[in-house]
């Protein structure tokens, strides 16, 4: 979590619905402070919204944010495009969830440009060794953070390492992993809810003081939460066509193999299985942007996790990364540069488009999903699966981080990692350590690891 201060707003005077320019100022500034992953995006925004201007309560916070779980995608991009949506309809929850995003991806793309020209000089790449070794510790850090939340029963345990077996020795697609899961939290909920179903509403103690979404209720003004099919039909109709319209264009004209083609269709289809936060999806995007599209080598999608950890917004814009740098190298006819921003635009679109679908369609009905036993016992099989996943992510990056050159070998139909030993690079390793001291004895936050083992990184390639 990040350990930024937040500038002390004052505290609303009344509960009256702010106007579309003072929220537009609020999210703007989320968006640019919205540093230290999903658990430091969600403590910023129960800050600023629960507790300084009482926009919402705390037992409807937590609600939203127990229903944004269960999505795919970013859980703190959804929760504020769902406060959003609740103060001021779907222009509200437009303005919240794109302010959220905006920033970060302004900052990642000029990033990827300034990788794409620059990371080859020796220095640059120099500290890139030391932020891949922060990185891995951060990966580190989310296996024991969500572990500790998830594995409190024995089919957790074996879920969890189920779905790393899966993944990590016989590369079933991440996709299959989740459904699995989700099955099996199921089924065994529904025969003894005592040990699966782990994921749970949280309780919390009323404050007593009216927010300003329950006077709007009192005062009638929350029609728009009210379920209707024809809306529904409405905005599925609206949000297919966003979604699937560009992807169309492009098939029809530059073709299946195009380079534009293949990120829209295949981010499309990450965005549907991003349960479970960025992370768990890494080592997915890497199975398939690394080894079947070669849009970029592992460590470079290390390097890009990296720079995804030091700017605003929510961590999957990683992906924003690999489209531009898979557009970069891999589109023809064009500018490298040209290409790479459009890859980046098309992966964005693709990413979050349906992030916004999720919320406006199924936000109407949470009352409905609260307590629901069957999907929490689902939520609790993904989110076990999730476990061992990250820590075959773990693994991946981190044979990769110490050794230059990591193969395979094939072994009783499973295949295994194979590192050159010859490979080894010592101060990756001893960076490696510093960034588990930094964060696990020390508690630094991820901005201030990366920049202490990127500073190291460097005066090691100038020393040595």
């Amino acid at each position: 979590m990040s350990s930024l201060e937040f500038p002390m707003i004052d505290k609303a005077d009344s509960n009256q619905t702010p106007s579309r320019a003072d929220a537009f100022r609020v999210w703007l500034k989320i968006g640019l402070l919205s540093f230290g992953g999903p658990a430091g995006q969600i403590a910023l925004m129960h800050r600023m919204l629960v507790e300084e201007r009482r926009w919402v309560d705390e037992s409807r916070f937590l609600h939203a944010l127990n229903y944004c779980m269960l999505l795919p995608g970013p859980e703190a991009q959804q929760l504020a495009t769902y406060i959003g949506w609740l103060l001021h309809r779907t222009v509200g929850g437009l303005i919240a969830g794109l302010l959220f995003v905006l920033p970060g991806a302004a900052v990642m793309l000029a990033l990827s440009i300034a990788y794409a020209l620059y990371a080859d000089l020796p220095l640059v790449a120099a500290a890139f060794v030391g932020v891949k070794a922060a990185v891995l510790i951060v990966v580190v850090e989310a296996v024991l953070r969500i572990g500790k939340r998830a594995l409190k029963t024995g089919p957790m345990y074996l879920i969890a390492v189920g779905a790393f077996i899966a993944i990590a020795l016989f590369a079933v697609p991440f996709p299959v992993i989740v459904a699995g899961a989700a099955v099996v939290g199921f089924v065994g909920g529904m025969a003894r809810p005592d040990l699966f179903v782990v994921i749970k509403g949280q309780s919390v103690d009323e404050a007593g003081t009216e927010s300003v979404v329950d006077a709007m209720a009192a005062r009638g003004e929350l029609t728009h939460t009210s379920p209707s099919r024809s809306r529904s039909l409405c905005l599925i109709l609206i949000f297919v066509l966003l979604w699937a319209g560009p992807i169309v264009a492009l098939f029809a004209t530059l073709g299946a193999g195009h380079v534009f083609t293949e990120e829209a269709t295949f981010f499309s289809k990450l965005a549907v299985v991003t349960f479970g936060g960025a992370y768990a999806v890494l080592a997915y995007m890497a199975q398939q942007a690394v080894e079947t599209y070669q849009w970029l080598s592992g460590a470079e999608m290390l390097d890009g996790l990296g720079l995804a950890e030091t700017t605003p917004g929510p961590l999957i814009m990683v992906t924003q990364f690999v489209g531009f740098l898979g557009a970069y190298r891999h589109a023809t006819g064009i500018d490298p540069i040209l290409a790479g921003v459009i890859g980046s635009v098309i992966t964005v679109w693709v990413t979050f488009v349906p992030c916004f679908l999720w919320i406006f369609l199924g936000a109407p009905y949470i009352e409905r999903l609260r307590d629901n036993r069957s999907l929490s016992a689902a939520l609790s099989g993904i989110t076990a699966a999730v476990v061992g996943v990250i820590l075959n992510l773990a693994v991946w990056f981190g044979l990769r981080v110490v050794f230059a050159e990591v193969g395979s070998v094939d072994f009783a139909g499973m295949s295994l990692p194979a590192p050159n030993a010859a490979t080894i690079n010592y101060v990756a390793l001893a960076l490696t350590a510093v960034a588990g001291l930094a964060m696990f004895r020390f508690h630094l936050n991820v901005l201030k690891t990366l920049a202490i083992c990127g500073a190291g990184a460097i005066a090691a390639h100038l020393l040595l």
